[in-house]
């Protein structure tokens, strides 16, 4: 069991009326447990709304802004969590052997084209032993095959881009680590949070997390990170169903500070 403090600043220069949706609180999840909480958004007139999507874990909150203004919103917490040890025996599953709930994460999706790469994924780890280290076989080739370059990918880049271009980000890691595993009749969906960063500046991270056994397991194919020190904020198919800021108008981001720290 461990415990984060969570310090999370979001700055932005509203120049026409905009409508703001915010993803950045934990998680309820049942391997974490929010401690203490604090939401501080400026101006303090501002209408804001809190809500959860599709009565998942992932938390919202909803801001409309005025044009020509300036909007500051500062999350602060302490999380205790409890990930489960990792089980390097967990085997694949037969689709019919799937519970009704993970069968969505087998689709292909806006970022993770899976039905585009089933051709490389039995080409590559067709022959892989089977279960979690065919998953950890599909991370590490990530890792060894694909630059991770800050700036290599924007927010249209997708599995297949970064195949071609082999370059990108956490997320782009994460999609095609995600796109692999559905490819290989996978269930696999997308994990937005906090991980601390000893050797990089702060900032939010992307994994993913496969269904094998009887359970979720959480993987990362960037190494940057503990897997054990991550702080789930959304859960999704892939990217665009957790975007940290979703937002409707225009505004300017002049500020972003997401750190968390283990306690």
């Amino acid at each position: 069991m461990s415990k984060f403090h969570i310090d999370c600043l979001l700055e932005y220069s509203v120049s026409q009326a905009t409508e703001f949706i915010f993803q950045v609180e934990a998680a309820q999840h049942e391997w974490q447990h929010t401690l203490a909480e604090h939401v501080s958004i400026t101006p303090a007139q501002l209408n804001i709304q809190h809500f959860e999507r599709d009565q998942s874990s992932n938390r919202l909150i909803r801001i409309s802004a005025a044009e020509n203004s300036r909007v500051r919103l500062h999350y602060s917490a302490h999380v205790e969590t409890n990930i489960p040890q990792r089980p390097l025996d967990a085997v694949e599953n037969t689709i019919a052997q799937l519970p009704a709930e993970s069968l969505f994460y087998l689709a292909p999706s806006r970022f993770c084209e899976s039905d585009l790469l089933v051709n490389m994924a039995i080409r590559t780890f067709g022959n892989s032993p089977t279960g979690y280290q065919r998953v950890q076989a599909i991370c590490d080739w990530i890792y060894n095959n694909i630059n991770y370059e800050s700036g290599s990918s924007n927010n249209t880049t997708s599995a297949k881009d970064i195949l071609i271009n082999r370059a990108g980000v956490c997320r782009d890691f994460a999609h095609l680590g995600i796109a692999i595993c559905r490819a290989l009749n996978i269930p696999a969906r997308f994990v937005f949070g906090y991980m601390p960063f000893y050797k990089a500046l702060p900032d939010f991270h992307a994994i993913f997390e496969v269904y094998l056994g009887q359970q979720w397991i959480l993987f990362d194919a960037t190494n940057m990170g503990t897997i054990d020190e991550f702080v789930r904020v959304g859960t999704g198919l892939d990217a665009k169903d957790v975007p940290f800021a979703s937002l409707f108008g225009t505004a300017e981001l002049i500020k972003i500070y997401p750190q968390i720290t283990k306690l």
